[in-house]
């Protein structure tokens, strides 16, 4: 193990060898009108590779704005994942910002300059940087400041509603469905769901709805850990206690948050901000329980894996430390978001070569299924292994494959699943009435 994160540290230094001590003179905290301009800016700088998108409104009207990296943005190719960071859900908690803003602006430059290993994964992924899901919070943690901002003040968006207790509840019907052998994935959401969140909180739903997001982090501050789901414990009469919750793919997010934690220059050595965790990562319930966060939510009710990041002690840090918090992070940004190709990806089609759009993807042992895209293209994380694979639709037989992951890129699996079950009821049905009338032919005739 010890030997891959030598690779890790390897490749920070090859990916910091374009990278300026100039750019250190640039750090700074960005108002909403800032990153704006800031977006675009780096839109400017590279046409070619990035496209702004938003995906809806704050309570007070502010534009949810999404910049995308590809090497054709705005379109979905196919066998190509879909990638999200999440920054400043909660306003006050502001690092995530600032460090979203320079990874796009770093993603900019490096692919200009050439670095090989930057352009290899915007050609190879649609990356897709949300730098404030709170800019109303933001606003009011800003008009405070470093110096004077409360551990509170602008946590929550302009209602004062914090963002990270705002999506729909999944785990209680997941935790009941774990008792009944129930549904494992893509959990359904209550009755007036919409009705029952915060705009910042609708808007990241649909967004997660139109697309088909393999990997995720939200970065958060005020401790230093990758946090795992679940969140919420399974056990809700134990008050006070902390209790580990595991999802079915507990191995794979434990391996997620290693991979930041050891590539971040300091997360992996466990003690920061007076708190000790383990090679720097903590399952969340283990941490402490917290009910419709938005880490739970992506994993329950979409294709995505996501994982929280705690990224510094002080929520609202001073620019002056801005520069030396971005070299903590930056390996370790890119190391993660390269995560997305590990494990299993390829195309479900039918016995027409046709593809089959939302096919669900099995792993035996794994208690947690993955869907096809519109398009018929999967995408399955998975550690290194051998694994037993079925791809089964709506009218179709399914099928399975036996799939040896190694630990490099993800590996190909075409999955083709049987002709419709109803097509073949009806052609024995058919050749039924055939035989029938052949033998009542010869009855008749042969007499």
């Amino acid at each position: 193990m010890w030997l891959g994160w030598n690779f890790v540290l390897l490749g920070a230094l090859l990916l910091g060898l374009n990278w300026t001590l100039a750019w250190a003179s640039n750090f700074q905290h960005h108002r909403y009108e800032e990153l704006v301009r800031a977006l675009f800016a780096i839109q400017s700088e590279c046409p070619y590779i990035t496209r702004i998108y938003s995906i809806g409104r704050s309570v007070e009207g502010r534009q949810l704005y999404v910049l995308e990296f590809s090497d054709n943005p705005g379109i979905h190719e196919t066998m190509e994942p879909e990638f999200k960071y999440v920054g400043n859900m909660h306003g006050n908690e502001v690092l995530g910002r600032e460090l979203l803003i320079q990874l796009s602006q770093f993603l900019c430059e490096e692919y200009r300059a050439g670095n090989q290993r930057i352009t290899r994964l915007i050609h190879d992924t649609r990356i897709h940087i949300l730098p404030s899901m709170n800019p109303d919070g933001y606003e009011v943690a800003a008009s405070q400041g470093p110096e004077f901002n409360g551990y509170l003040v602008g946590r929550g968006n302009s209602r004062e509603v914090d963002l990270n207790r705002n999506f729909p509840d999944l785990n209680t019907l997941k935790y009941y469905f774990e008792k009944t052998n129930g549904q494992n994935h893509h959990m359904p959401l209550p009755d007036n769901w919409e009705q029952q969140v915060e705009p910042e909180t609708l808007a990241v739903i649909k967004w997660m709805q139109n697309y088909n997001f393999v990997l995720s982090a939200n970065l958060h501050g005020g401790a230093v850990v990758a946090n795992y789901p679940f969140d919420k414990s399974r056990d809700s009469r134990i008050r006070g206690k902390s209790t580990y919750a595991a999802t079915p793919d507990d191995n794979i997010f434990k391996m997620l948050a290693r991979t930041y934690s050891y590539a971040h220059s300091w997360m992996h050595k466990g003690w920061n901000c007076g708190d000790f965790f383990d090679e720097g990562i903590t399952n969340g319930a283990s941490w402490y329980s917290l009910s419709k966060g938005m880490q739970d939510f992506n994993y329950l009710y979409t294709n995505c894996f996501e994982i929280t990041l705690e990224l510094s002690c002080d929520k609202f840090p001073p620019a002056s430390v801005l520069s030396r918090e971005w070299l903590g992070n930056r390996e370790a940004l890119v190391s993660y978001l390269e995560q997305v190709h590990h494990g299993i990806k390829g195309m479900v089609y039918d016995n027409n070569n046709n593809p089959i759009g939302n096919a669900e993807i099995s792993v035996a042992g794994i208690n947690h299924d993955v869907t096809s895209g519109v398009g018929g293209d999967y995408f399955r994380l998975l550690l290194p292994g051998t694994y037993s694979v079925t791809a089964s639709a709506s009218g179709y037989l399914p099928s399975t494959r036996i799939v040896t992951v190694g630990p490099a890129e993800a590996i190909e699996v075409r999955m083709f699943v049987g002709v419709k079950m109803l097509r073949l009821m009806s052609s024995f049905k058919n050749l039924f009435l055939i035989l029938s009338f052949e033998k009542l032919f010869l009855k008749i005739f042969l007499r």
